[in-house]
């Protein structure tokens, strides 16, 4: 599904710093149904390895491969919609969070013209969110268990969104109908992070790159977010996604595997958690 072969990232010099590489030779393969960890200490790249594996950063060598199409072949718009990238501190745009749940179903590649080529409006950037931290709220894991992808459910794609899913999966967090009115302004940093999620999970991509995406969560709604990917990832269809998080016990629940990234390039280490 996701292959990368001798990827390599490098620091320019600055200062009294000289150039070094983050890493280098990084091979990485990503099969359909799975979902990978890749650990490692602060500072041997793992949100810039997430964010190139997206298509949103350079390489500097290497190259990676989508379905066997390098991907400089794909349309940027189309290769980034079934790649999509969760940041630990999301783009949100100004607006209520019901206008940036939909606004993925406004841009070209979700209305039928898959090839479409140009900027997209992009929004699976990374930004820090305002706000303050909102209250913890209890979620409903077995309503997580009960939603259903790729089962023949009919979804507005043009012009808004599937309202009725969304609130689903909003409810399986913890939030009510309400939630969708409020203004991003005033959302904590766990609520944007919320948004975020219901987002990646509605347009309903082949990869999820998933950095720290529970980082500002309450350990239950934390846990409801897993159940909803988990369920997300096993509907079929090959899905598959990458999780990163400083929360081994955490990765340890979502994850088959690891790829453990070394400090100033060193060699990398595979297998179980």
């Amino acid at each position: 599904m996701l292959h990368a072969v001798g990827l390599g990232r490098r620091l320019p010099a600055g200062g009294d710093r000289p150039a070094r590489w983050i890493w280098r030779g990084l091979d990485l393969d990503l099969h359909p149904g799975e979902s990978l960890a890749v650990t490692g200490p602060s500072g041997t790249g793992k949100t810039l390895l997430l964010r190139a594996l997206a298509g949103l950063d350079p390489l500097d060598e290497g190259t990676v491969y989508l379905e066997g199409r390098p991907q400089a072949a794909w349309a940027a718009p189309l290769y980034r919609a079934r790649v999509l990238y969760v940041a630990q501190r999301p783009a949100l745009f100004d607006g209520t969070v019901a206008d940036n749940l939909a606004r993925p179903f406004t841009l070209a590649v979700r209305r039928g013209r898959a090839g479409a080529r140009g900027k997209e409006g992009g929004w699976n950037g990374e930004a820090r969110p305002g706000g303050r931290q909102g209250r913890a709220f209890a979620p409903g894991m077995a309503l997580a268990a009960r939603i259903g992808w790729g089962e023949g459910r009919s979804r507005v794609v043009e012009p808004g969104f599937d309202r009725e899913r969304a609130l689903e999966l909003l409810a399986a967090l913890g939030r009510d109908a309400g939630f969708l009115q409020q203004p991003v302004t005033a959302l904590s940093g766990g609520e944007a992070q919320i948004t975020a999620l219901v987002r990646a999970l509605l347009v309903e991509p082949q990869v999820l790159l998933l950095d720290e995406p529970t980082a500002s969560l309450d350990p239950a709604t934390a846990r409801a977010a897993e159940a909803l990917v988990a369920r997300w990832r096993e509907a079929g269809g090959g899905r598959a996604c990458i999780w990163t998080s400083h929360d081994r016990d955490q990765l340890r629940r979502v994850a088959h595997r690891e790829v453990a990234l070394a400090p100033a390039g060193g060699p990398l280490r595979r297998g179980g958690l």
